[in-house]
C-alpha cells in the first residue's frame, strides 16, 4: 500500500488567494509511505525557499512522486493532517473573509487541487483520507519508536482547538488518556512570554538557548502565578498573567541589546515548562507503568525540556520524532491511514531521515560547478574525506553537503556546516561569516556513536541519540576543551552518528579523531539567516558565496572562492523569487516633500523588505531570468560602469535572498 501525507496550506509560493495565517498553518511537508517503509519526505520549504511555509505542498508532492518513480494513480491514498470537519470550517471562514473568492472548496476538494493543479491530475475523493492532528503526531512517534509499548505525549501551540494529548501505547493500539485545551497550550505560554524578549513565533529555540544565562530563581515566583500544577497530572494556565511582565521589564525592540532582565525571563520560562511538562509525565508514568516514552508536537523541540526527562529517571528510553513540528504530521497521517486500511502492515522503526532530495548526480554537480567557473575553484577528490578533515583540523569552516537532505528542522551530516569543536572562538566566527545570529546560541556536536560516554553524560538505557533532540551534560573534563560546543551550563545538543546511519559522515569524524585526538565535529544546518537549510547543489553554492565559509565539499568536490573580476558577475543572470515582490511608493514625513521609494519586500510572514536604489529597481524590474545583470543594466539606461557600481548592493539582495544569481 503506497500512501502520501500532506501538510500545508492552499497556495502555491506566488499566490495569496487563500491566505492563511503563520499562527495557523505552518511547516507544510509531503511525505510518501509504502507498506510501512518511509520513501520520501519533504518539508516544502527546502524547495520554495520560505521558512515555515504555510503555502501548498506542490513541489513536495512532485518531488516524493519523482522519487519513487510513481505516477499520481499509483498512489492508494493521501492523508491530510486534520479532520474533514475542521478542514470544512476553515474553508468556510476563507471564504466568509474573502469576498474576492468565487468557490468554496470542499476539504476533498481542497487536496483534489492540489493535484489538479501541479500535476494535471484528477484524483478520486474516495482515495482522500483525513487524520486528526495530535493522532498524526502521536502515531508519527509510537510507530517510528520501535517500542512495542510507550507512554505517548503530544505537546505544541495547538491542533484542532487541541494544545496536547496523552496516549497509552500497547501493541498496535494507542488509548487516548487526555486532551490539553488550547487555552492550557505551553506552546502559547513560551509563545507569548517571548515578545517579552524581541522574539516571536518561531524563535522559541532562541530563547531556550538563552535561558542558561539567566538566573530562574528570580522570577520563579512570578511565573508560578502564570500557571497552577493540580493533582491526576493536571495543571491549569492563566495566560492573560503574562501582561505582569510589563512589570518588570519594557519589552525588547529587534536590535537592542539583551538585559540580565531578559536573561533571568527566559531561565524562569524555561524552567515553569520543565516543571509543568515533568508534572505530566510523572502522573501518566505512573497511572500506566509505562517505561517509555515518545514525544511529538513542537514542544517536543524543547531539546532542554527533553534532557531534563531523560535525567529524570522516569522512563529508561525517551524517542522524540525527529520532524516533532507539523511538518511531521504529513509522516503520522499517511502511517495512521496505512495503518488503518492496512491493518496487519508492519511499520519500519527510524533508522535515518535522510529522505529528501539528493544533492545531484556526479555529473549533474560538475555541470553546475563548471557554470560558476569564474567565481569557484574546482577540485574532484578521490579522498574527500581526507581532505575535509585536514580542513576542519587546520581550523576551516566547512560546508558539507552529500547524499540525501534530512526531514526535520535539523542537519544531521548531510546539509551541515562543521568545523572544530575545540576553539570556543569559533561560535563568535561562524555566526560572523554564516549565521548573522545572537552571539549567545549555542552550536551542536556531532560525536561518534561509540564515543558519546567519553564525552557526554548519558544513562544506563540510552546512548543513541541520532536525530539532535537531547540536551546532554558534557562530561567535566571536556567542558574546557570542547569550548565551541560546551554551552554556558556544560551542556551540548548532542548527535551521536551510527556508521550504520551515515557511513560518509562517520568517517569523516574519525578521521578528524585521528588527526585531532577528538572524535567529534560541530555540526550547524548549512544556511545563513535569511533561508531555510539548502537543499540542492545550487543552493548549497549560493550558500557559499553568499557567506564567509573557507570551503564547500559537494559530493566528492572540494570548492573554494576565487576573487572574481567584475565581467564575471555581469555575465551572471538573474531572478526574481516567487515570493518577491518589487514596489515604488511616494511616501512623506512631516513637513518634507513626498518622495519615491523603492524596494524589495518579501510577501509572506513577516513581509521582510529591502531597500532599493533607483537604479537597482528598475534594473530589477527586467529581470527574467535569462538575461545577464549586463544585459539588464544596458536595457536600464545604465553604462557599465553603473552597472558594476551597483554590485554591492545586489550581492546584500542575493545575501537576503531577494534576489537569485545564475550561472549564463
Amino acid at each position: 500500500m503506497t500512501v502520501l501525507g500532506l501538510t500545508g496550506g492552499l497556495d502555491a509560493a506566488d499566490e495569496n488567494e487563500y491566505d492563511l495565517p503563520f499562527d495557523f498553518i505552518h511547516d507544510a511537508a509531503a511525505v510518501l509511505v509504502r507498506d510501512g517503509k518511509v520513501l520520501a519526505a519533504v518539508e516544502e520549504e527546502r524547495l520554495n525557499r520560505i521558512k515555515h511555509t504555510n503555502k501548498a505542498p506542490r513541489l513536495g508532492i512532485r518531488f516524493c512522486l519523482e522519487r519513487a518513480g510513481l505516477g499520481p494513480g499509483d498512489l492508494d491514498a493521501v492523508a491530510f493532517y486534520a479532520t474533514e470537519p475542521y478542514c470544512q470550517r476553515v474553508l468556510q471562514t476563507l471564504h466568509l473573509a474573502n469576498f474576492g473568492l468565487k468557490e468554496l472548496l470542499t476539504p476533498r476538494g481542497m487536496v483534489q487541487r492540489f493535484f489538479r493543479q501541479e500535476l494535471g491530475h484528477e484524483l478520486p475523493a474516495a482515495k482522500v483520507h483525513f487524520v486528526d492532528h495530535h493522532w498524526a503526531h502521536a502515531v508519527s512517534a509510537y510507530a517510528m519508536s520501535g517500542f512495542d509499548a510507550a507512554l505517548v505525549v503530544t505537546l505544541d501551540g495547538q491542533g484542532e482547538g487541541v494544545s496536547g494529548a496523552v496516549y497509552d501505547g500497547r501493541g498496535r493500539e494507542l488509548k487516548l488518556l487526555r486532551r490539553i485545551p488550547e487555552q492550557h497550550s505551553l506552546g502559547y505560554l513560551y509563545r507569548d512570554v517571548i515578545k517579552f524578549l524581541g522574539y516571536e513565533m518561531f524563535d522559541e529555540y532562541k530563547v531556550m538557548g538563552m535561558a542558561p544565562y539567566g538566573d530562574p530563581a528570580k522570577y520563579r515566583a512570578l511565573f508560578q502565578t502564570f500557571y497552577e500544577l493540580r493533582p491526576g497530572g493536571e495543571y491549569r494556565l492563566h495566560l492573560d498573567r503574562v501582561f505582569a511582565l510589563f512589570r518588570v521589564t519594557r519589552p525588547r525592540r529587534r536590535g537592542e541589546e539583551f538585559t540580565r532582565e531578559h536573561q533571568d525571563i527566559a531561565a524562569a520560562l524555561q524552567a515553569a515548562t520543565e516543571e509543568i511538562g515533568l508534572h505530566v509525565l510523572a502522573h501518566f508514568r505512573g497511572a500506566t507503568g509505562q517505561s517509555r516514552l515518545c514525544l511529538a508536537g513542537g514542544v517536543a523541540h524543547n531539546c532542554s525540556l527533553n534532557g531534563r526527562i531523560l535525567y529524570s529517571e522516569l522512563f529508561s528510553q525517551l524517542f522524540v520524532q525527529p520532524a516533532a513540528h507539523d511538518a511531521g504530521c504529513a509522516l503520522g497521517a499517511a502511517l495512521a491511514v496505512q495503518l488503518q486500511l492496512a491493518p496487519a502492515s508492519r511499520v519500519e522503526p527510524l533508522a535515518d531521515v535522510f529522505w529528501g532530495p539528493e544533492a545531484g548526480t556526479a555529473e549533474g554537480i560538475a555541470r553546475e560547478l563548471a557554470g560558476w567557473g569564474g567565481l569557484l575553484q574546482t577540485e574532484r577528490c578521490d579522498d574527500i574525506v581526507g581532505r575535509a578533515a585536514d580542513l576542519l583540523a587546520a581550523g576551516r569552516v566547512i560546508g558539507w553537503v552529500q547524499g540525501r537532505s534530512e526531514f526535520g528542522p535539523r542537519a544531521l551530516g548531510n546539509r551541515s556546516i562543521l568545523a572544530d569543536p575545540r576553539p570556543a572562538d569559533n561560535k563568535g566566527i561562524i555566526n560572523q561569516m554564516v549565521k548573522k545570529r545572537e552571539a549567545y546560541r549555542p552550536f551542536a556536536p556531532s560525536v561518534l556513536a561509540e564515543k558519546v560516554d567519553e564525552y557526554f553524560v548519558t544513562t544506563p538505557m540510552q546512548k543513541d541519540f541520532p536525530t539532535m533532540s537531547v540536551v546532554l551534560a558534557v562530561q567535566p573534563p571536556w567542558r574546557e576543551r570542547l569550548g565551541a560546543i560546551t554551552h554556558v551550563d556544560g551542556t551540548a545538543r548532542v548527535q551521536t552518528v551510527a556508521r550504520s546511519a551515515n557511513p560518509r559522515y562517520w568517517e569523516l569524524i574519525r578521521a578528524f579523531g585521528e588527526r585531532t585526538g577528538v572524535a567529534l565535529l560541530l555540526n550547524t544546518s548549512f544556511n545563513n539567516h535569511a533561508e531555510p537549510i539548502v537543499d540542492s547543489a545550487a543552493e548549497a553554492v549560493a550558500c557559499f558565496l553568499t557567506t564567509g565559509l573557507q570551503a564547500l565539499v559537494l559530493g566528492d568536490w572540494l570548492v573554494t572562492k576565487r576573487e572574481a573580476p567584475p565581467p564575471d558577475w555581469l555575465a551572471l543572470r538573474i531572478e526574481i523569487p516567487a515570493p518577491v515582490a518589487l514596489r515604488a511608493e511616494r511616501r512623506s514625513r512631516g513637513p518634507a516633500p513626498a518622495a519615491w521609494v523603492h524596494e524589495a519586500r518579501f510577501t509572506y510572514h513577516h513581509g521582510k523588505a529591502a531597500r532599493l536604489s533607483p537604479e537597482l529597481y528598475r534594473l530589477l524590474g527586467g529581470a527574467d531570468g535569462a538575461s545577464s545583470l549586463g544585459e539588464l543594466g544596458a536595457r536600464a539606461g545604465l553604462d557599465r560602469e553603473q552597472t558594476i557600481g551597483l554590485l554591492p548592493e545586489l550581492r546584500e539582495l542575493w545575501g537576503a535572498r531577494m534576489v537569485i544569481l545564475r550561472p549564463a
